[in-house]
């Protein structure tokens, strides 16, 4: 058993877990968009995929689930099903990884070391598509957010939305994903060099020997 393998792969599951828990937040928090203004200098708004908020400087904070799903727009409406999926995915990749692990011990048959390594690799390449579905909406929604922030035909005095929390775990959800995925698309590639043993080796030049020493006896 390869040390530096089974450290790869275990860190790259160890990741990918935490990057899925980190998508999970993302997902729930309401804090995507926030919004604070003059005039009302006690209360600030909070808008997520689910609900908005109105957080109070004395600790109060009332939630508001959206009424209607059809009433939404169509940039929540994307985030909510690239979230979706994102997390669908990301459970799908550790499910199909953990059975690949080294330290996960199977039955011996013949060619369960390939298998393995076709589930770590299947297992990586699905954290990678988690961690770019994860990428999309989170930074989809701040650029509407730069872009609103920056429009010139909006009066100073107008309030807008800026990064919440959420859009940030977000992004280190994503980045960690497609770290998670390297780690474990690297682990395999590094295994498939195997070094054969000394004495492996030295049966085989000894049995070559052997065999040329009979072919010259017959000639």
């Amino acid at each position: 058993m390869d040390t530096c393998t089974c450290a790869l792969e275990l860190l790259g599951m160890l990741v990918f877990i935490g990057a899925w828990l980190c998508a999970l937040a993302t997902t729930i928090l309401p804090q995507w968009l926030t919004m604070s203004t003059t005039l009302l200098a006690m209360e600030s708004y909070e808008l997520g995929l689910w609900e908005t908020c109105v957080v109070q400087d004395i600790g109060g904070m009332e939630c508001r689930a959206y009424d209607s799903l059809l009433g939404l727009s169509s940039d929540l409406k994307l985030a909510r099903v690239l979230m979706c999926t994102s997390l669908a995915v990301g459970i799908l990749g550790i499910l199909v990884a953990i059975p690949g692990l080294h330290l996960v011990h199977s039955c011996k048959e013949h060619g369960s070391k390939r298998i393995k390594k076709t589930l770590i690799i299947i297992g990586g390449v699905l954290g990678m598509i988690s961690g770019v579905l994860c990428l999309i909406p989170v930074s989809y929604m701040a650029h509407l957010a730069v872009i609103q922030f920056h429009d010139d035909n909006i009066p100073d005095v107008v309030p807008r939305w800026e990064f919440g929390d959420a859009l940030f775990c977000g992004w280190a959800a994503g980045f960690l994903n497609i770290g998670a995925g390297l780690l474990m698309v690297t682990s395999c590639l590094c295994s498939q060099v195997e070094p054969q043993p000394v004495l492996q080796r030295r049966y085989q030049v000894m049995s070559r020997d052997v065999n040329l020493k009979k072919c010259s006896e017959y000639v």
